[in-house]
C-alpha cells in the first residue's frame, strides 16, 4: 500500500521539497497554498472559480462551522464537500487559533476550552473529543488537533504549559481518530507544534508529537505578533525536527516572499486570508510587489494587472476598469480581484514546484524575492 505522502525531490541548495499528498478527495501537489474558506465559502468566489485557478485544497474552520450552521446539520446534508459544492480535499482548522484570537471570550482548562460564542454569547466547549467529532461530521480530509497557541511575547513557563497541554490534547485526538475509524478511512490528522520563540520547547514538542506518528505536522504559534526574522527562525528550527516523510504545514501566513522563504526552509503547505482580504480593498499582487488599484495613476490605465505571465479570468479586464469597480464599491470588484490574487499565490506555488524539480529553486527564489521587494519599495516611494 503506497504511503499517503510521497517526497519526490529535495532541492540541492535549500531544504525545499517537492511532494505529493494523497487524500480521499484527490492528490495534492506540494508545495501548495490553500485558500481559506472559513465558513464554508472562499469569500467572493465560487468552487468553479477555485478549480479554474488551480486550487487543489481549501480550508474550513471547526469553530465557525460548528456555530453556524452546525456540524450535525452539515453531516445530515452529506458533509462539507457536498454542502458547499467543492469536490476537492478540505482541511479543517480545529478552532485552536480562536483560543488565541478570541482571548476575551474563552477559558482554557486541562480538558479543553470553554468559549462564549462571539455571535450571541452562547456557552460552548471544545475538547479533543468535540473537535474530532465536529471534523468527522464535516467530512474533513485533513483534521487538525486541538492546541493552545500562546501569544507573543510570552513567558517561558506559560509556553511550557501550553506545549504540554497541546501534546496531551494531540494524543487524545489521535486516539479518538483511531477508535472512530477516521484514520482507517484514509483521512489524516495533523499535529501542531507550539513553543513560541523557545527553541528547546519547540524541539521537545516536535519530538513528542513525532513519536505519536501523525500523518502530518503543522508549525503553529508563528505570525502572532513577532518580527518576521524571528518568525522565519522558528519555522526553520521546527522544520528540522519534523520527519522527512510527512507533510509540513505552516499555519496562517504569509506574503509571497514569506511563502518562498518558508518553502526554502522545508515547509510544504500554507494558508492565509491575506490574498482574499486585501482583494476586497483594491490591493492586488504582482511580481513587482503589491499594487493598490485605488491610486489615481490607474484611472486611465488600459493594461491588465500583470502584463505577460500566466493569465486568469481577471486578465481580460483593464486596471482602469478594475479601479472603477473598486471605487464604485461594486461586488464584482471583490470577485475579480480575489480570482487574481488567489491565482497569483497558486501560480507562485506551481512555479516553485517546477523550480524544485529542475534543481534551480535556490537562485530562482532569491531572484524572485529581490524583484518583488524592489518593486514594492519603488511603488511605496512613488505613493509617498
Amino acid at each position: 500500500m503506497p504511503s499517503h505522502f510521497e517526497l519526490i525531490r529535495t532541492d540541492p541548495l535549500t531544504a525545499a521539497r517537492r511532494g505529493r499528498l494523497r487524500t480521499p478527495h484527490g492528490e495534492i501537489e506540494t508545495p501548495i497554498f490553500m485558500p481559506v474558506g472559513t465558513q464554508g465559502t472562499v469569500k467572493a468566489i465560487t468552487p468553479a472559480h477555485l478549480h479554474e485557478i488551480g486550487a487543489q485544497i481549501i480550508l474550513g474552520n471547526t469553530y465557525h462551522l460548528n456555530l453556524r450552521p452546525g456540524s450535525e446539520l452539515v453531516r445530515e446534508l452529506g458533509g462539507l464537500h457536498r454542502f458547499m459544492g467543492w469536490d476537492g480535499p478540505i482541511l479543517t482548522d480545529s478552532g485552536g487559533f480562536q483560543v488565541f484570537s478570541l482571548a476575551r471570550l474563552r477559558d482554557i482548562r486541562d480538558e479543553g476550552v470553554a468559549f462564549a460564542s462571539h455571535l450571541d454569547g452562547t456557552k460552548l466547549f471544545l475538547g479533543p473529543r468535540e473537535v474530532m467529532t465536529i471534523q468527522q461530521n464535516l467530512g474533513s480530509d485533513i483534521a487538525m488537533v486541538l492546541d493552545e497557541c500562546p501569544p507573543w511575547p510570552a513567558e517561558r513557563e506559560a509556553v511550557a504549559k501550553a506545549v504540554a497541554r497541546s501534546r496531551r490534547w494531540a494524543e487524545q485526538c489521535r486516539q479518538i481518530a483511531t477508535d472512530s475509524g477516521f484514520l482507517a478511512s484514509g483521512r489524516h490528522v495533523f499535529a501542531i507544534v507550539q513553543g513560541s520563540t523557545f527553541e528547546d520547547l519547540r524541539r521537545e514538542a516536535a519530538e513528542a508529537l513525532t513519536a505519536l506518528d501523525f500523518p502530518g505536522y503543522a508549525i503553529g504559534g508563528v505570525s502572532v505578533g513577532e518580527p518576521e526574522p524571528e518568525m522565519l527562525q522558528q519555522v526553520g528550527i521546527t522544520a528540522r525536527f519534523l520527519p522527512a516523510d510527512k507533510p509540513r504545514y505552516t499555519m496562517g501566513l504569509g506574503t509571497p516572499p514569506q511563502l518562498l522563504k518558508m518553502i526554502a526552509l522545508g515547509v510544504d503547505m500554507f494558508d492565509c486570508v491575506l490574498p482574499t482580504r486585501v482583494a476586497r480593498n483594491g490591493l492586488v499582487f504582482t511580481p513587482d510587489g503589491p499594487m493598490n488599484l485605488r491610486n489615481e495613476q490607474y484611472r486611465r490605465d488600459p493594461r491588465p494587472i500583470i502584463e505577460g505571465g500566466t493569465p486568469n479570468y481577471t486578465s481580460r479586464f483593464s486596471r482602469a476598469y478594475l479601479r472603477h469597480l473598486t471605487m464604485a464599491g461594486e461586488m464584482l470588484s471583490g470577485t475579480l480581484l480575489t480570482i487574481h490574487n488567489l491565482h497569483f499565490f497558486l501560480d507562485l506555488m506551481a512555479q516553485a514546484r517546477a523550480q524544485i524539480e529542475s534543481g534551480n529553486f535556490g537562485p530562482w527564489h532569491r531572484g524572485w524575492i529581490e524583484r518583488y521587494e524592489a518593486g514594492a519599495a519603488a511603488r511605496l516611494g512613488a505613493a509617498g
